[in-house]
């Protein structure tokens, strides 16, 4: 099964269903197969085609297009610069032809090195946001599916297969903007909605001010990031009719998710692996994933890539986790971001973590910054809550009663804003050319 098949059985079934509504525009499946049929003679076979459209009904239709002549859609975030950009489209203009089951080539963010291209097969869209969801989730064809993230991003792809893979509606929003949000999930009486947690804390005042608003919203999808368990508590007191789940994921495979409850009753955990998602910890403890259409192709033109990241069968994820007897589990840390002090491995995402309990603190980032004695320390970049002061020393305090001494910041620099890529991802390479003087 192919994505633009799976729409025009929609097509065929409820043509007059409305499929994307994005600004003043609505669109049914009738219309939608229509224009697409039109467009897909720009497309040939086996052709990687970029997308670098901004969120708009035009995006949805380049990109089932390309789909329905057999082409590869490679999304591109409008907000990469120019010599990003320029990576991209040298590197998909090389290697040979794409292969027809080929779907999706989404590249990596680049936070630790070059961008790498993550070869989705059509497979591997449908099982993972059309099949493992609606086991996972209880989304349907009569849900109305909010997309605020970029379509280019992988969150957004999320979004546009939910929808239209179900045979549901999806709505666009061209730009994000916390007001225009809420006032979206209201007027257009939105069920599913992908809300990253900047997002939730960015549309928090308003909901505040009036819970009422976000009164069809079923489910709220929380990816990209983890789900701080303040503010999670924070939204479902608000928002009790409102299931959140947490997503584990990335562009190269999907490997779990869990509910509110879940991450409340287990604080940390990423949930359980997805149905037809096998995992196993390597003796380092990294996360290993295999499973049918739940790990990608492959990394596009990466052949020394691609041998590091599979190995005897299993997708070699980076990250260091553990799993409880229950199953679920916990990510401990990306395995190049640990900071060894004194002998001793420190897992930075862990003191973050404790950082953010903090009630003074919006977020933190953790690093490792050269030091004559212990040969590497913890610089905490934080970035506090509008109109506090907390005390550097009260923030390393706060950390040594929750964690053991060695795991304490040696620094704490106070910052307005973490820096991020156009993904939002915070880039820690920036951090520790920063340094802490």
């Amino acid at each position: 099964m192919r994505l633009e098949e799976l729409l025009f059985r929609h097509a065929a079934r409820r043509p007059g269903h409305e499929a994307v509504v994005c600004g003043d525009r609505r669109i049914t499946y009738e219309q939608l197969r229509t224009n697409i049929e039109k467009q897909k003679a720009g497309s040939r076979a086996g052709e990687r085609v970029a997308l670098q459209v901004p969120n708009s009904i035009e995006f949805v239709e380049q990109a089932y297009a390309a789909w329905a002549a057999g082409a590869v859609v490679v999304p591109i975030n409008t907000r990469l610069a120019p010599p990003e950009i320029e990576l991209i489209l040298e590197d998909i203009a090389s290697g040979v032809q794409s292969a027809p089951d080929d779907c999706l080539i989404l590249y990596t963010s680049g936070t630790t090195g070059q961008p790498k291209g993550a070869v989705n097969t059509h497979a591997n869209v449908i099982v993972q946001n059309v099949e493992q969801h609606v086991a996972a989730w209880g989304i349907g064809e009569n849900d109305r599916f909010l997309a605020t993230t970029p379509l280019a991003h992988r969150a957004g792809i999320g979004r546009l297969v939910n929808a239209l893979g179900l045979g549901g509606t999806l709505v666009i929003m061209q730009k994000f903007d916390a007001t225009a949000a809420l006032s979206l999930i209201e007027h257009e009486r939105i069920t599913v909605a992908g809300l990253p947690p900047t997002v939730l804390r960015m549309m928090l005042p308003a909901i505040k001010a009036d819970p009422r608003r976000c009164a069809s919203l079923r489910k709220v999808i929380v990816s990209t990031e983890a789900f701080p368990a303040h503010l999670a508590r924070e939204l479902s007191a608000l928002l009790p009719g409102t299931q959140f789940y947490g997503v584990y994921g990335m562009s190269e495979a999907a490997v779990s998710s869990a509910s509110l409850e879940e991450q409340l009753e287990r604080p940390g955990t990423v949930g359980r692996p997805l149905p037809g998602v096998d995992v196993r910890l390597s003796s380092e403890n990294e996360l290993l994933v295999r499973g049918e259409a739940a790990v990608m192709k492959g990394y596009f033109n990466r052949p020394e890539a691609n041998a590091e990241a599979f190995r005897d069968g299993w997708f070699h994820t980076g990250d260091l986790a553990r799993q409880d007897a229950d199953g679920y589990l916990y990510i401990v840390d990306r395995k190049k971001d640990m900071v060894v002090t004194g002998g001793y491995n420190v897992y930075s995402r862990e003191v973050e973590q404790v950082l953010g309990q903090h009630p003074d603190v919006v977020e933190a980032a953790v690093v490792g910054v050269p030091d004559a004695l212990y040969g590497e320390a913890l610089a905490a970049f934080v970035q506090p809550r509008p109109g506090a002061r907390p005390d550097a020393q009260a923030l390393i305090e706060h950390c040594r009663a929750r964690l053991a001494g060695y795991k304490k910041p040696r620094h704490v620099v106070f910052v307005e804003a973490l820096p991020r890529n156009s993904l939002g991802k915070v880039l820690k390479a920036e951090l520790r050319k920063r340094g802490v003087t």
